[in-house]
C-alpha cells in the first residue's frame, strides 16, 4: 500500500481494540467511549 487511507470504521467494525505488529514490537491501537484513538506499546 502506498499512500492507502483506511477507515477506521472498517478497522473497529469487530471491536474496539486492534492489534499492531511492527517489527519485533506488539501495539493495541483502542478506540475509546469518547471516539479518540489511543496507541499504546
Amino acid at each position: 500500500m502506498v499512500d492507502a487511507q483506511l477507515d477506521s470504521r472498517d478497522l473497529f467494525a469487530a471491536g474496539r481494540l486492534i492489534t499492531i505488529a511492527h517489527g519485533e514490537h506488539t501495539y493495541q491501537l483502542r478506540l475509546t467511549s469518547q471516539n479518540k484513538l489511543i496507541l499504546t506499546k
